[in-house]
């Protein structure tokens, strides 16, 4: 069976709510499996686009009805997920990551010089301040205040040309967030900032998911970004997942996932999954930064053609980006006003101009003149914002 790169498009437009908008936060956020929150403003931007709903309707799902929730995973980036895919994510690549990220703080702590059993020391400290938010919730200086093991820093490498000093109780809370013991509950901030006051993770839930174990949890991961993205090569899924070849070639197998050619080569789906689907038509879409659309595979020849370098930057984090029938055709930045302006890098026809042009009114119109940082400005963006 082979599956070409438009009837790939005709996918990713249809199941990613974007030829058509789906109807809710929650159904955003699970066409494209979990959004990126790197940047607080991307959830708001990535799940608008898909749902046009309000910023108030995804402020009510992150924290009234807590149905989407952010979790470092992947990469060691953060996520918000769907509160179902907790459990899966805390067994899997969140467990991964918590590994990771948790050894080497421990090795730190000891080089730091504060204990001689840094394992020893965070299992205490974690303890504590769990003890802490279990009676109120707080951000990272109250906890200082409340756990003073943790309102200390340390160096690292001293006397090398890399030497740093660190904050303890930033890298401390990045492990317990990592682990699921604690999560990001209400903003302090705005839509665009991040002010979170940690909360106990079976204090924010009302029902906390069961953690799957590691197979399982990369099964049920797995199957939900094939259902959604595939068909997807073997290194797409190793990347999306930064993991090993052989936790995904497990999951494939307990998937019985189907190998179909592609133009990328071999590639799979889901068995249930190799009927083609109908063309929508043409669609435009002006997406954000670090979009999941964007970032969902490793080889993106299929909608990005050979904008790569206008579009990424140097570490391969993804800007803006406008859409016309499937494709990448440019990005979009703010004027210091606030206005939306598209950046085209190809000719789309009088039909994709209006397209879009009419995506930018909308977003006009959603984010009302607030100008929207980031850190992650692709080349393209950079030189249309001199």
């Amino acid at each position: 069976m082979f599956i070409s790169d438009e009837q790939r498009r005709a996918r990713l437009a249809i199941r990613h709510g974007l030829a058509t908008p789906v109807a809710t936060v929650e159904e955003a956020v699970r066409s494209v499996v979990c959004l990126h929150a790197t940047e607080p403003a991307s959830v708001y931007l990535a799940a608008a686009v898909r749902a046009r709903c309000t910023r108030e309707d995804i402020d009510a799902a992150l924290f009234e009805n807590r149905s989407i929730v952010k979790q470092l995973a992947m990469r060691r980036t953060l996520f918000a997920f769907p509160r179902d895919l907790l459990g899966a994510v805390w067994g899997s690549a969140s467990a991964r990551v918590t590994a990771q990220i948790g050894t080497r703080f421990a090795k730190d702590i000891e080089l730091g010089g504060l204990t001689g059993d840094g394992a020893a020391w965070l299992t205490e400290q974690t303890a504590a301040v769990k003890a802490a938010i279990a009676s109120q919730p707080c951000d990272t200086a109250q906890m200082r205040q409340a756990v003073p093991e943790l309102d200390r820093r340390m160096v690292l490498a001293e006397g090398k040309a890399y030497e740093s000093e660190v904050a303890v109780a930033n890298r401390a809370i990045t492990v317990m967030a990592a682990d699921g013991s604690i999560v990001r509950g209400i903003n302090q901030g705005t839509w665009r900032s991040s002010r979170p006051l940690w909360t106990l993770a079976t204090d924010w839930l009302d029902e906390v998911p069961p953690v799957l174990n590691e197979a399982q949890g990369y099964r049920e991961l797995i199957g939900r970004w094939l259902a959604q993205f595939g068909p997807g090569t073997e290194d797409d899924i190793v990347w999306w997942l930064g993991a090993t070849k052989s936790v995904v070639r497990r999951a494939l197998h307990d998937l019985e996932a189907i190998e179909v050619g592609t133009e990328a080569g071999p590639a799979y789906v889901l068995p249930d999954d190799t009927e083609p689907v109908t063309d929508p038509g043409p669609w435009a879409a002006l997406l954000p930064v670090l979009d999941p659309t964007l970032m969902g595979w490793k080889q993106r020849d299929f909608y990005l053609g050979q904008h790569g370098g206008e579009l990424f930057d140097r570490n391969g984090n993804g800007g803006t980006t406008a859409w016309w029938g499937g494709r990448i055709v440019g990005g979009w930045h703010q004027s210091p006003e606030g206005e939306v302006i598209v950046d085209l890098l190809k000719d789309v026809g009088a039909e994709g101009r209006a397209a879009l042009e009419s995506q930018a009114q909308w977003w006009n119109s959603w984010l009302g003149g607030e100008v929207v940082g980031s850190v992650y400005h692709s080349p393209l963006t950079r030189r249309q914002m001199r």
